[in-house]
């Protein structure tokens, strides 16, 4: 049973454990996910360091094992999340050079909170020239470098160029248990110097991890994951979430002072069970692509069931592009149609089984009131102007209920099916739910209800020969 929950495609570890995406970029024409990774996992205290995929297609990848490793005293602890940057024509061959920035981070025995003492913080940097290689480790920052109003919680770097200056944003908790945004800049990516933040005008949970910059359209967003929101009516309880806020009309984040953002107008990237500290990057062809862990660091219900050797994946890349009323919309990489094989009609009524748990649905001309069913465990219901995940089978869902998103009429629902992995896209990826699963049945018995038309593609294995 639990090689038929390994996924086709959908970034998984070999063994062990993964969750967030990291250094994401392409480079010298090939895609590379790095990702936090702790191969003995679940032994006790298994060190996390990055792991690495590469992939020339989006599609069919290789896992090449532990590519950043705790090894140096500042990530004694873990070496945590980070981006990458691709530098044109900068490598000694004259071609581009990766530079890969992230937060080593320690926890110093002793009586500590580990908020506000016997924590430490370092940003870190490696270059490689060739993606694979990476040279030697760089100190950038420590923990006396952030401003006094900062506890020991700062981490998470995201850096761009843009004017001929450097940028990088941090994720931060203040002394006030506030969670913000640090800026900083530089003028060469190696010395920093504090330039700001931005903060939302009321509190928005005590920290602020994974910060990304998205630029589409001469507009920008803030894509941040709070931490504490689980008092909030819509936030089902759970802690931590990831969502994106707009910057204001003529305001940018590469900016010196303090950048007031609307906390209000935050809205989640994924309304789902799994999804969180999602990394965006801009490709050779100028698309920007977002991959999320499709876990979160604390939930009431199960990733690995009992007796798996790993745990967690990732989302498949997301197209994203500015929609009407500073939505950004997600659409899967156009790329998965590759892996589309044979094609099913259905209709209302229709049931269909497939030989394995891997299938691409979209549902055509929806308008009412329709609902795909899924090893009749789990349903995806759109009625009443909002999609609805919901599990019917508690072996299946482990500890999983229900989402809801409003969406008004549904126009269009994609559904992809990858063995222990479901995303739902409606309305050209306007509202988006992603959400584990552990079928319990070889087969994947699909059926629709409503009046709507849908395709059903089998999937091939993109992940094929990677494990």
């Amino acid at each position: 049973m639990h090689d038929t929950w390994r996924m086709g495609f959908h970034l998984m570890p070999p063994t062990g454990w993964l969750n967030d995406p990291n250094g994401l970029c392409q480079f010298r024409g090939t895609y590379h996910v790095f990702h936090q990774y702790s191969p003995d996992w679940p032994a006790p205290g298994a060190a996390r360091g990055w792991g690495h995929f590469v992939s020339d297609d989006l599609v069919r990848w290789r896992h090449l094992g532990i590519a950043v490793a705790p090894d140096t005293p500042d990530e004694a602890s873990g070496s945590y999340s980070g981006c990458a940057v691709v530098l044109r024509g900068a490598a000694p061959d004259g071609d581009d050079l990766m530079r890969l920035y992230y937060t080593g981070n320690v926890k110093e025995p002793g009586d500590h909170d580990y908020v506000r003492t016997g924590r430490r913080s370092t940003q870190i940097l490696i270059e490689s020239a060739d993606g694979v290689a990476l040279g030697e480790k760089r100190a950038l920052l420590r923990t006396g470098d952030y401003p006094a109003f900062c506890t020991r919680h700062v981490r998470d770097p995201k850096v761009w160029r843009e004017d001929g200056s450097w940028w990088m944003l941090l994720g931060a908790r203040d002394i006030d248990d506030r969670g913000l945004v640090l800026r900083l800049r530089s003028d060469d990516g190696v010395a920093w110097e504090y330039a700001g933040d931005a903060r939302p005008r009321e509190p928005l949970g005590y920290m602020w991890e994974c910060p990304d910059r998205v630029a589409l359209d001469g507009r920008e967003w803030l894509s941040a994951c709070p931490q504490g929101l689980q008092s909030l009516p819509w936030a089902h309880g759970i802690r931590d979430h990831a969502g994106y806020l707009p910057v204001p009309a003529g305001k940018k984040l590469a900016g010196t002072g303090e950048l007031v953002l609307d906390g209000g107008s935050l809205r989640l990237w994924d309304h789902g069970f799994d999804f969180y500290a999602p990394q965006t990057f801009v490709d050779e062809s100028g698309r920007t692509l977002l991959i999320g862990w499709m876990g979160m660091p604390e939930a009431p219900y199960e990733s690995a069931p009992d007796g798996l050797s790993w745990c967690h994946c990732l989302t498949v890349p997301r197209e994203i592009t500015a929609g009407a009323d500073g939505a950004l919309l997600q659409r899967p990489a156009r790329e998965l149609e590759t892996l589309r094989g044979a094609a099913h009609k259905l209709t209302d009524g229709d049931e269909l089984r497939l030989g394995e748990h891997r299938a691409d649905v979209v549902a055509h001309g929806a308008g009412g009131p329709l609902e795909l069913a899924l090893d009749g465990a789990l349903r995806v219901t759109c009625a009443d102007g909002a999609v609805r995940l919901s599990f019917s089978d508690d072996a299946v869902g482990v500890g999983r209920t229900e989402r809801t998103v409003r969406t008004g009429a549904v126009r269009d629902l994609r559904v992809l099916v990858d063995s222990s992995a479901v995303e739902v896209y409606a309305n050209d990826g306007a509202a988006v739910l992603s959400t584990r699963w552990f079928p319990r049945a070889d087969a994947l018995d699909v059926a629709l209800s409503g009046d709507v038309r849908a395709t059903v593609w089998e999937m091939g294995d993109g992940m094929a020969g990677t494990y």
